[in-house]
């Protein structure tokens, strides 16, 4: 898949365009605590980070219906904090670049629209033509569907681009090509493993979209 042009760019935002796990990972315990779950050590962050959410969930005793609550405490400790989380290096020119190229931009995200507005700044937000925020990080295939139907753009010349297997699975869900991150929380040997996967190794190559 390599040099394929796209319509339609759609973009999961933690992982792939802020890099937000080293708060991620700051704020886990604190969340652990309130919602009681297994905390972490130190040693076994990197391990976690390469995980699938599934995994993360099963190796912290968390029951699925937890994970609503502590996804809306990781968004609110983010809100108050999200001066402190910065893009991805060559993100913001990256999509200025496809933007400028004709490629439309969208975003699907189970982050808070008012966090992802915060974190890109307004020129970078205003690129983005559909944002869809809020949902359960494993409820992202209706909105891809709804983001394919609104812009019109049929699914063969769309592309999710992400960094977690519930991304790529999702991708698969809507009949689009994946594109993996490889600076993200997930692992890039497991996100290969997918069908239509389109790898990037820095941010400069998603420019190679247009």
């Amino acid at each position: 898949m390599q040099g394929a042009k796209y319509q339609l760019a759609i973009f999961d935002f933690d992982g792939t365009l802020a890099n937000s796990f080293p708060f991620f990972a700051s704020v886990f315990n604190e969340l652990a605590e309130q919602y009681r779950f297994k905390k972490i050590e130190m040693h076994e962050i990197e391990t976690l980070r390469h995980a699938t959410p599934r995994q993360i969930m099963q190796h912290v005793e968390m029951a699925a219906w937890k994970l609503p609550l502590v996804s809306r405490g990781f968004i609110r400790r983010m809100r108050r904090n999200a001066h402190q989380i910065e893009l991805f290096e060559h993100i913001s020119d990256s999509l200025k670049f496809l933007a400028s190229s004709g490629v439309r931009l969208a975003i699907v995200s189970s982050n808070s629209r008012e966090n992802v507005a915060a974190i890109l700044g307004a020129e970078l937000f205003a690129l983005f033509g559909q944002v869809h925020c809020g949902m359960s990080i494993f409820g992202k295939t209706a909105h891809l569907k709804k983001v394919l139907r609104k812009t019109g753009i049929a699914a063969q010349h769309a592309i999710y681009i992400g960094d977690q297997e519930t991304d790529a699975e999702a991708a698969a869900q809507a009949n689009m090509a994946f594109g993996a991150v490889s600076w993200g929380y997930g692992s890039m040997q497991a996100l290969r493993q997918h069908d239509r996967v389109l790898e990037f190794v820095t941010g400069h190559d998603l420019r190679q979209l247009a």
